[in-house]
């Protein structure tokens, strides 16, 4: 056997060594409940793709601490008391080490009970702000909140000098505190609101909560609070109704997928977003700009279809989670929760994240762009 050949059956021997020893390190384990069918489907649908893209990403690159990554996650269907199920399992059954998910509120809140008598670190991908506050020891999420995007669409408005406000709402567990916020904080901004309607998460057709509104003396504008195929149904019915009002949406229908199912209804509607909506527009000095662009090529080139900002907020928590357990030097438990906590100036799809013993989400309403529908596509207004 000649050297040439010696020398190239040791380094295979050697390179099969390492993969072997990387292989039977006990993998680091992920445990994850999302909404990929039901109602919810167009948040939780993007959410597992970006986990399952970015944990077969992090073990080509050889895992974190010399361990492999293994994604455990069930589908909860979107109906939280499934959610509520399968985190026992996660916990008791799965001996997860960390639970990234909870795509709606409804489904976080029923497992945040469960992580905090088990002590599990948790990152939710849910909207509303009682996930956060008050704050939680084990509980931790990474989208912007519900008041945050109340605050950002009144400061809209306020520019546009509109002061009476109609609220139309979904009765689920994101829309039932986005009507919370939304009334807690309108007087802050001058708003006020004249009609408060509500539609159910599965409703076909929101004509008579729209006819109602139209029909209220005063009303200058209207502001949606909802996630899922409602928001959408209800841009379709405002256009039918031939109401002409400016149409704002909440960050819960920041995706393509809205525009797709509004159509031509949707133009002209305004909400606030993550800057991932808009990577390509980004001016090139803007600290996001590299990372959004860098997740819209990757998911875009794996998945051949449009980014939206829930996958994106998967993308930061398992990045968060990767980053305290680095951090942490273990996956013990404690360590991983007091790292996250401790997490500064970590720049991800949703903002600059700052979190501290007070603060389990970490963004400010700089971390929201206010965009609307030109063309057939999102723009930002600032």
């Amino acid at each position: 056997m000649n050297k040439m050949i010696k020398n190239m059956l040791a380094g295979a021997a050697v390179a099969l060594g390492c993969q072997l020893a990387a292989t039977a390190a006990e993998p680091i384990k992920i445990g994850s409940v999302l909404s990929v069918t039901g109602p919810a489907a167009f948040l939780g649908d993007p959410e597992l793709k970006t986990l399952q893209m970015y944990v077969e990403d992090i073990n080509k690159k050889g895992g974190v601490l010399g361990r492999p990554l293994q994604l455990v996650y069930y589908d909860d269907g979107s109906d939280a008391n499934k959610a509520n199920s399968f985190g026992k399992r996660l916990i008791d059954d799965d001996k997860v080490d960390v639970i990234i998910g909870g795509t709606t509120s409804g489904a976080t809140m029923s497992m945040a009970p469960l992580v905090a008598k088990a002590n599990m670190p948790f990152v939710s991908l849910a909207g509303a702000v009682v996930i956060v506050e008050p704050v939680k020891k084990w509980v931790f999420k990474t989208p912007h909140t519900d008041r945050m995007a109340a605050e950002k669409v009144f400061t809209d408005m306020k520019k546009r000098g509109i002061t009476k406000v109609a609220l139309l709402s979904e009765t689920s567990g994101f829309g039932q505190s986005g009507k919370k916020e939304t009334e807690a904080v309108a007087g802050k901004y001058g708003i006020t609101l004249v009609a408060n309607e509500t539609y159910g998460p599965k409703d076909t057709d929101m004509s008579p909560q729209l006819t109602k509104i139209k029909n209220t003396p005063g009303v200058q504008a209207v502001f949606v609070f909802g996630l899922g195929q409602g928001p959408a149904i209800v841009t379709k019915n405002y256009k039918q109704l031939g109401i002409t009002l400016p149409l704002y949406q909440s960050h819960g229908v920041a995706s393509e997928e809205f525009i797709k199912l509004a159509g031509p209804a949707a133009e002209g509607v305004r909400l606030p977003a993550a800057a991932l909506l808009v990577a390509d527009k980004l001016p090139a000095n803007d600290p996001q700009k590299p990372v959004v662009v860098a997740y819209n090529k990757a998911f875009q080139d794996k998945w051949k279809t449009d980014v939206s900002a829930f996958g994106g907020h998967a993308y930061d928590g398992l990045m968060l989670v990767v980053d305290a357990i680095k951090r942490a030097g273990s996956t013990d438990k404690a360590k991983v929760r007091d790292a996250l906590e401790a997490t500064k100036g970590y720049i991800g799809t949703g903002g600059k994240v700052n979190m501290s013993a007070t603060d389990h989400m970490g963004l400010d309403l700089t971390a929201f762009r206010m965009l609307e529908v030109k063309n057939g596509t999102w723009q930002i207004v600032e």
